[in-house]
């Protein structure tokens, strides 16, 4: 169990202090894994992204308040020691068109069958969840056609969001629960992967 969390603002309005949000989102969602906490984020058409093995309870992410949009995890250890800190999430993956970020909550059981089907490559990653990032690189374009691939592939428990280089947010919802409100007058999409998340905010 993981919690994911993030934001999208699609207005040319200022929202004051996202900062703000995104540590109250983080610190809600550690309720669903403390073993380690991560961001991910676009600037200058760069994927950015600042993960650390501690809880959110110990985190205190700083941005600008003119990013558009931001995933975020926190993690409950399954697979790969959270001291490697390889092992964290969102992992970066590259495409063709696009960079990108990934986070995963739930268990993947078919990664290691998968890696062998497409001969993806070794990596030190040990984590279930990372086969997501290498089967959207398989497909070498980042798009709904890849994503659509990497979900229908996939076996176990999930719930996905990823974040490209150009400020597009995609979500991924299977069996583990994903939240999301709309905030009209601020312009924004706020997610987490439960009501109570999003409500204690």
């Amino acid at each position: 169990m993981c919690g994911l969390y993030g934001f999208t603002h699609y207005g040319d309005n200022i929202v004051k202090n996202l900062a703000m949000l995104t540590n109250s989102l983080a610190k809600q969602s550690a309720i669903r894994g403390t073993d380690a906490t991560g961001i991910a984020y676009t600037n200058s058409g760069s994927i950015n992204i600042i993960k650390e093995n501690k809880s959110a309870y110990r985190m205190n992410f700083k941005h600008s308040d003119d990013i558009t949009s931001l995933i975020g995890h926190t993690r409950h250890s399954t697979q790969g020691s959270e001291k490697k800190h390889f092992n964290n999430h969102p992992f970066y993956g590259r495409c063709s068109n696009a960079c990108f970020a990934l986070a995963h909550n739930g268990v993947l059981t078919n990664d290691t069958l998968l890696r062998k089907k497409h001969k993806l490559p070794k990596t030190k990653i040990e984590t279930d969840s990372y086969v997501a990032v290498q089967l959207i690189e398989h497909k070498r374009r980042l798009s709904f056609d890849s994503i659509k691939f990497m979900a229908e592939n996939v076996e176990g428990s999930f719930s996905f969001s990823i974040l490209d280089d150009k400020d597009n947010t995609y979500l991924v919802k299977g069996d583990n629960p994903l939240s999301i409100l709309h905030f009209p007058k601020h312009k924004i999409y706020v997610y987490a992967s439960t009501d109570e998340i999003l409500f204690r905010l």
